[in-house]
Protein backbone atom coordinates (compact mmCIF):
# COMPACT_ATOMS: atom_id res chain seq x y z
CA UNK A 1 0.00 0.00 0.00
CA UNK A 2 1.39 3.35 -0.76
CA UNK A 3 1.71 5.71 2.24
CA UNK A 4 3.09 8.82 0.54
CA UNK A 5 1.48 12.09 0.24
CA UNK A 6 2.51 14.61 -2.17
CA UNK A 7 3.41 17.60 -0.23
CA UNK A 8 1.93 21.07 -1.03
CA UNK A 9 -1.30 19.99 -1.45
CA UNK A 10 -2.81 23.08 -0.89
CA UNK A 11 -1.09 24.81 -3.49
CA UNK A 12 -2.15 22.03 -5.96
CA UNK A 13 -5.94 21.99 -4.89
CA UNK A 14 -6.26 25.93 -5.09
CA UNK A 15 -4.70 25.69 -8.90
CA UNK A 16 -7.73 23.17 -9.68
CA UNK A 17 -10.27 25.57 -7.79
CA UNK A 18 -8.69 29.07 -9.68
CA UNK A 19 -8.23 26.86 -13.27
CA UNK A 20 -12.06 25.86 -12.98
CA UNK A 21 -13.26 29.44 -12.18
CA UNK A 22 -11.45 31.03 -14.78
CA UNK A 23 -12.58 28.54 -17.41
CA UNK A 24 -15.77 28.87 -16.45
CA UNK A 25 -16.53 24.66 -15.17
CA UNK A 26 -16.80 25.77 -11.14
CA UNK A 27 -16.23 22.21 -10.74
CA UNK A 28 -12.54 20.42 -9.66
CA UNK A 29 -11.82 16.68 -8.97
CA UNK A 30 -9.00 15.95 -6.54
CA UNK A 31 -7.42 12.86 -7.21
CA UNK A 32 -3.87 10.67 -4.76
CA UNK A 33 -2.93 10.94 -1.62
CA UNK A 34 -2.14 14.62 -0.35
CA UNK A 35 -0.76 16.99 2.43
CA UNK A 36 -2.85 19.85 3.49
CA UNK A 37 -0.24 22.53 4.75
CA UNK A 38 -3.26 25.73 5.00
CA UNK A 39 -6.62 25.83 4.45
CA UNK A 40 -8.08 25.86 1.21
CA UNK A 41 -10.54 28.32 0.11
CA UNK A 42 -13.54 27.19 -1.81
CA UNK A 43 -15.37 29.86 -3.62
CA UNK A 44 -19.13 30.56 -4.12
CA UNK A 45 -20.83 28.47 -6.99
CA UNK A 46 -18.50 25.52 -6.77
CA UNK A 47 -18.50 22.18 -6.69
CA UNK A 48 -15.22 20.23 -5.73
CA UNK A 49 -14.86 16.79 -6.67
CA UNK A 50 -12.77 14.50 -3.70
CA UNK A 51 -12.33 11.13 -6.25
CA UNK A 52 -10.39 8.40 -4.40
CA UNK A 53 -8.44 10.48 -2.67
CA UNK A 54 -7.07 10.84 1.01
CA UNK A 55 -6.07 14.61 2.11
CA UNK A 56 -4.23 14.72 5.45
CA UNK A 57 -2.95 17.51 7.36
CA UNK A 58 0.35 18.04 7.73
CA UNK A 59 1.82 17.26 10.93
CA UNK A 60 2.44 20.46 13.23
CA UNK A 61 0.20 22.42 11.34
CA UNK A 62 -2.58 25.15 12.82
CA UNK A 63 -5.05 25.26 10.09
CA UNK A 64 -8.36 24.16 8.54
CA UNK A 65 -8.58 22.15 5.70
CA UNK A 66 -10.83 23.71 4.13
CA UNK A 67 -13.34 26.76 4.22
CA UNK A 68 -15.36 29.49 2.26
CA UNK A 69 -14.03 31.69 0.69
CA UNK A 70 -14.87 34.86 2.44
CA UNK A 71 -14.52 33.03 5.63
CA UNK A 72 -12.31 34.92 8.55
CA UNK A 73 -12.45 38.48 6.21
CA UNK A 74 -13.36 41.42 6.51
CA UNK A 75 -16.78 40.94 5.13
CA UNK A 76 -17.29 37.76 5.99
CA UNK A 77 -19.16 38.45 9.05
CA UNK A 78 -21.70 40.83 6.68
CA UNK A 79 -24.56 39.41 4.18
CA UNK A 80 -22.26 41.14 1.42
CA UNK A 81 -19.63 38.99 2.19
CA UNK A 82 -22.30 35.79 2.31
CA UNK A 83 -21.02 32.74 0.08
CA UNK A 84 -23.30 30.70 -1.50
CA UNK A 85 -23.45 27.26 -3.28
CA UNK A 86 -20.93 25.21 -1.92
CA UNK A 87 -20.55 21.80 -2.84
CA UNK A 88 -17.83 19.47 -1.60
CA UNK A 89 -18.62 15.40 -2.78
CA UNK A 90 -17.19 12.12 -2.34
CA UNK A 91 -16.66 9.67 -4.75
CA UNK A 92 -15.37 6.41 -4.14
CA UNK A 93 -13.19 6.80 -1.49
CA UNK A 94 -12.68 9.94 0.12
CA UNK A 95 -11.16 10.46 3.06
CA UNK A 96 -10.55 14.01 4.91
CA UNK A 97 -7.43 13.14 7.83
CA UNK A 98 -6.25 15.18 10.51
CA UNK A 99 -3.37 13.14 10.62
CA UNK A 100 -1.05 13.25 13.80
CA UNK A 101 -2.29 15.42 16.72
CA UNK A 102 -1.20 18.82 16.82
CA UNK A 103 -1.34 19.45 20.74
CA UNK A 104 -3.30 22.32 19.80
CA UNK A 105 -6.86 22.00 22.52
CA UNK A 106 -9.00 23.82 24.44
CA UNK A 107 -6.88 24.37 27.51
CA UNK A 108 -4.14 25.18 25.27
CA UNK A 109 -5.63 27.62 22.56
CA UNK A 110 -4.09 31.34 22.27
CA UNK A 111 -0.77 30.21 24.44
CA UNK A 112 2.40 30.01 23.45
CA UNK A 113 2.08 31.29 20.19
CA UNK A 114 -1.19 28.88 19.39
CA UNK A 115 -4.08 30.31 17.75
CA UNK A 116 -7.53 29.56 18.58
CA UNK A 117 -8.92 25.88 18.98
CA UNK A 118 -11.29 26.40 15.85
CA UNK A 119 -8.05 26.26 13.43
CA UNK A 120 -8.47 22.43 14.26
CA UNK A 121 -11.86 21.76 12.56
CA UNK A 122 -10.68 19.78 9.21
CA UNK A 123 -13.92 21.85 7.53
CA UNK A 124 -15.04 25.44 8.95
CA UNK A 125 -18.21 27.25 6.74
CA UNK A 126 -19.04 30.46 8.25
CA UNK A 127 -22.28 32.94 6.47
CA UNK A 128 -22.61 30.03 3.94
CA UNK A 129 -26.56 30.12 2.30
CA UNK A 130 -26.81 26.86 0.09
CA UNK A 131 -24.31 23.88 0.83
CA UNK A 132 -23.69 20.04 0.18
CA UNK A 133 -20.89 17.82 1.92
CA UNK A 134 -21.33 14.58 1.22
CA UNK A 135 -20.32 10.73 1.15
CA UNK A 136 -16.74 10.99 2.84
CA UNK A 137 -14.66 9.31 5.33
CA UNK A 138 -13.44 11.60 7.95
CA UNK A 139 -10.74 10.35 10.06
CA UNK A 140 -8.76 11.54 13.15
CA UNK A 141 -10.37 15.18 13.54
CA UNK A 142 -7.92 17.33 15.79
CA UNK A 143 -11.40 18.78 17.33
CA UNK A 144 -14.48 19.17 15.65
CA UNK A 145 -14.60 17.45 12.27
CA UNK A 146 -17.26 19.61 10.15
CA UNK A 147 -18.16 23.17 11.63
CA UNK A 148 -20.79 25.32 10.05
CA UNK A 149 -21.36 28.84 12.03
CA UNK A 150 -24.58 30.73 10.37
CA UNK A 151 -24.83 28.32 7.21
CA UNK A 152 -28.47 27.71 5.80
CA UNK A 153 -30.04 25.71 3.46
CA UNK A 154 -28.03 23.15 3.20
CA UNK A 155 -27.25 19.22 3.12
CA UNK A 156 -24.93 16.79 5.11
CA UNK A 157 -24.96 13.27 4.27
CA UNK A 158 -23.19 9.84 3.92
CA UNK A 159 -20.24 10.82 6.20
CA UNK A 160 -18.36 8.05 8.07
CA UNK A 161 -16.44 8.88 11.26
CA UNK A 162 -13.13 7.08 13.40
CA UNK A 163 -11.62 9.63 15.92
CA UNK A 164 -8.98 8.90 17.19
CA UNK A 165 -8.66 6.59 19.82
CA UNK A 166 -5.84 6.96 22.01
CA UNK A 167 -5.45 7.03 26.03
CA UNK A 168 -2.28 7.92 27.92
CA UNK A 169 -2.76 5.90 31.35
CA UNK A 170 -0.92 7.33 34.48
CA UNK A 171 2.13 6.06 33.61
CA UNK A 172 2.62 7.14 30.65
CA UNK A 173 1.66 4.37 28.40
CA UNK A 174 -0.12 4.66 25.23
CA UNK A 175 -3.26 2.37 24.33
CA UNK A 176 -6.12 2.26 22.02
CA UNK A 177 -9.94 2.08 22.95
CA UNK A 178 -11.69 4.95 25.49
CA UNK A 179 -12.99 3.31 28.69
CA UNK A 180 -15.51 5.01 30.68
CA UNK A 181 -14.44 6.78 33.94
CA UNK A 182 -11.00 7.56 32.50
CA UNK A 183 -11.61 10.66 30.54
CA UNK A 184 -8.33 12.29 31.53
CA UNK A 185 -6.28 10.05 29.61
CA UNK A 186 -8.10 10.60 26.43
CA UNK A 187 -5.25 12.46 23.64
CA UNK A 188 -7.75 13.94 21.57
CA UNK A 189 -10.61 15.74 23.57
CA UNK A 190 -13.88 17.23 22.08
CA UNK A 191 -13.58 15.60 18.98
CA UNK A 192 -17.38 16.35 17.44
CA UNK A 193 -18.47 14.70 14.38
CA UNK A 194 -20.88 17.98 13.60
CA UNK A 195 -21.61 20.72 15.04
CA UNK A 196 -24.10 23.31 13.61
CA UNK A 197 -23.89 26.88 15.86
CA UNK A 198 -25.42 30.04 16.14
CA UNK A 199 -27.68 30.93 13.02
CA UNK A 200 -28.01 27.91 11.26
CA UNK A 201 -31.67 26.69 9.47
CA UNK A 202 -33.39 25.01 7.04
CA UNK A 203 -30.59 21.97 7.25
CA UNK A 204 -30.98 18.07 6.64
CA UNK A 205 -28.12 15.90 8.58
CA UNK A 206 -28.47 12.08 7.85
CA UNK A 207 -26.86 9.04 7.37
CA UNK A 208 -24.14 9.29 9.94
CA UNK A 209 -22.00 6.24 10.99
CA UNK A 210 -18.92 5.71 12.74
CA UNK A 211 -16.81 6.68 15.75
CA UNK A 212 -16.89 10.21 17.31
CA UNK A 213 -14.55 10.62 20.31
CA UNK A 214 -17.64 13.60 21.57
CA UNK A 215 -21.12 14.13 20.42
CA UNK A 216 -21.43 13.16 16.68
CA UNK A 217 -24.12 15.58 15.70
CA UNK A 218 -23.88 18.71 17.79
CA UNK A 219 -27.22 21.80 17.71
CA UNK A 220 -25.73 24.20 19.93
CA UNK A 221 -26.26 28.12 20.46
CA UNK A 222 -23.51 29.81 22.94
CA UNK A 223 -22.39 33.14 23.29
CA UNK A 224 -19.01 32.03 22.88
CA UNK A 225 -15.81 33.39 20.97
CA UNK A 226 -16.49 31.33 18.13
CA UNK A 227 -19.90 33.21 17.62
CA UNK A 228 -18.55 36.54 18.43
CA UNK A 229 -15.60 36.22 16.07
CA UNK A 230 -17.91 34.95 13.28
CA UNK A 231 -21.31 36.42 13.76
CA UNK A 232 -23.09 37.77 11.55
CA UNK A 233 -25.45 40.63 13.33
CA UNK A 234 -28.06 41.04 10.34
CA UNK A 235 -28.89 37.18 10.44
CA UNK A 236 -31.26 35.53 12.86
CA UNK A 237 -29.03 33.80 15.52
CA UNK A 238 -31.35 30.55 16.10
CA UNK A 239 -30.76 27.36 15.24
CA UNK A 240 -34.20 26.47 13.23
CA UNK A 241 -35.71 24.01 10.82
CA UNK A 242 -33.24 21.41 11.14
CA UNK A 243 -33.78 17.49 10.71
CA UNK A 244 -31.10 14.66 11.96
CA UNK A 245 -32.03 11.24 10.97
CA UNK A 246 -30.31 7.89 10.58
CA UNK A 247 -27.36 8.28 13.08
CA UNK A 248 -25.62 5.15 13.45
CA UNK A 249 -22.64 5.91 15.34
CA UNK A 250 -20.45 4.85 18.85
CA UNK A 251 -19.49 7.56 20.94
CA UNK A 252 -17.53 8.78 24.43
CA UNK A 253 -20.45 11.48 24.61
CA UNK A 254 -23.59 11.71 22.69
CA UNK A 255 -24.72 10.99 19.58
CA UNK A 256 -27.25 13.78 19.09
CA UNK A 257 -26.63 16.82 21.30
CA UNK A 258 -28.97 20.75 21.42
CA UNK A 259 -28.02 22.77 24.03
CA UNK A 260 -28.56 26.53 23.72
CA UNK A 261 -27.94 29.04 26.84
CA UNK A 262 -27.65 32.34 27.47
CA UNK A 263 -30.29 33.31 25.20
CA UNK A 264 -29.77 31.42 22.13
CA UNK A 265 -32.54 29.85 20.81
CA UNK A 266 -33.20 26.21 18.84
CA UNK A 267 -36.27 25.62 18.00
CA UNK A 268 -38.51 23.12 15.08
CA UNK A 269 -35.95 20.01 15.41
CA UNK A 270 -36.43 17.12 14.62
CA UNK A 271 -34.61 13.86 15.70
CA UNK A 272 -35.15 10.66 14.07
CA UNK A 273 -33.36 7.68 14.25
CA UNK A 274 -30.57 7.26 17.01
CA UNK A 275 -28.61 4.23 17.22
CA UNK A 276 -25.84 3.94 19.74
CA UNK A 277 -23.07 1.26 18.08
CA UNK A 278 -20.85 1.22 21.30
CA UNK A 279 -21.64 -2.43 21.54
CA UNK A 280 -18.52 -4.22 20.76
CA UNK A 281 -16.98 -1.15 19.56
CA UNK A 282 -12.84 -1.55 19.49
CA UNK A 283 -12.69 2.48 19.72
CA UNK A 284 -14.69 2.70 23.04
CA UNK A 285 -17.06 0.95 25.99
CA UNK A 286 -20.01 2.86 26.43
CA UNK A 287 -21.18 6.03 25.98
CA UNK A 288 -23.45 8.81 27.86
CA UNK A 289 -26.26 9.58 25.90
CA UNK A 290 -28.52 8.52 22.70
CA UNK A 291 -29.81 12.19 22.68
CA UNK A 292 -29.40 15.35 25.40
CA UNK A 293 -31.10 18.24 25.41
CA UNK A 294 -29.55 21.18 27.58
CA UNK A 295 -26.99 20.82 30.05
CA UNK A 296 -26.31 20.87 33.74
CA UNK A 297 -23.31 22.70 33.96
CA UNK A 298 -23.63 26.58 32.81
CA UNK A 299 -21.65 28.09 29.37
CA UNK A 300 -24.07 30.76 29.49
CA UNK A 301 -25.27 33.37 31.66
CA UNK A 302 -28.48 31.39 32.56
CA UNK A 303 -30.77 28.00 31.26
CA UNK A 304 -32.54 28.66 28.23
CA UNK A 305 -35.96 29.23 28.65
CA UNK A 306 -39.71 27.51 27.14
CA UNK A 307 -39.55 30.98 24.65
CA UNK A 308 -36.03 29.76 23.45
CA UNK A 309 -35.88 25.91 23.31
CA UNK A 310 -39.34 24.47 21.94
CA UNK A 311 -40.91 22.53 19.00
CA UNK A 312 -38.28 19.67 19.31
CA UNK A 313 -39.29 16.31 17.73
CA UNK A 314 -36.95 12.90 19.10
CA UNK A 315 -38.30 9.12 18.19
CA UNK A 316 -37.57 6.23 16.86
CA UNK A 317 -33.84 5.76 19.11
CA UNK A 318 -31.51 3.19 20.68
CA UNK A 319 -29.09 3.16 23.68
CA UNK A 320 -27.10 1.26 25.96
CA UNK A 321 -25.51 4.88 27.12
CA UNK A 322 -26.19 5.94 30.75
CA UNK A 323 -29.47 7.84 29.75
CA UNK A 324 -31.05 7.42 26.53
CA UNK A 325 -32.52 10.84 26.67
CA UNK A 326 -32.14 13.34 28.78
CA UNK A 327 -33.66 16.76 29.74
CA UNK A 328 -31.34 19.14 31.62
CA UNK A 329 -32.64 21.93 33.36
CA UNK A 330 -33.26 24.47 31.31
CA UNK A 331 -37.71 24.72 30.23
CA UNK A 332 -39.23 23.63 26.58
CA UNK A 333 -42.04 23.53 25.13
CA UNK A 334 -43.65 20.83 23.06
CA UNK A 335 -40.61 18.97 23.19
CA UNK A 336 -41.54 15.58 22.63
CA UNK A 337 -40.11 11.54 22.34
CA UNK A 338 -41.34 8.55 21.01
CA UNK A 339 -39.98 4.66 20.24
CA UNK A 340 -37.31 4.70 22.49
CA UNK A 341 -35.43 1.12 23.23
CA UNK A 342 -32.68 0.93 25.82
CA UNK A 343 -30.61 -1.81 26.66
CA UNK A 344 -27.79 -3.21 28.82
CA UNK A 345 -29.77 -1.40 32.45
CA UNK A 346 -29.82 1.99 30.38
CA UNK A 347 -32.33 4.41 31.98
CA UNK A 348 -34.44 5.56 28.95
CA UNK A 349 -35.92 8.65 29.50
CA UNK A 350 -34.22 11.57 32.63
CA UNK A 351 -36.01 14.92 32.79
CA UNK A 352 -33.63 17.21 34.96
CA UNK A 353 -35.50 20.93 33.79
CA UNK A 354 -36.00 23.25 36.20
CA UNK A 355 -39.01 23.70 34.87
CA UNK A 356 -41.40 20.78 33.76
CA UNK A 357 -42.98 20.25 29.59
CA UNK A 358 -45.43 22.98 28.70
Amino acid sequence: MNNIFTKNGSEYIDALVKEAVENGSRTATVTGRLEIERAVRIPSDFTLILENCHLKMASGVFDNMFVNEHHGTEIGTTLAGRDTDITIIGRGEAILDGGEYNGLSEKTQNKDGRPPIWKNNLLLFTNVEGFKISDIFVRNQRWWALNFIYCANGYIGNIDFCSCDIGIDADGNEYHGLRRGYYSEILVKNADGIDLRQGCHDILVENITGFTEDDTVALTVLPGHLEATFGVPELDHAIHNVTVKNISTATYCTNVRLLNQGGGIIHDVVIDGVWDKSENSPHVDRGLHAVSVGDDYLYGSRHSTAEETYNIEIKNLYSRGEIAVIALYGATKNLTFSGIEAADGTKAVEDARAEKLI
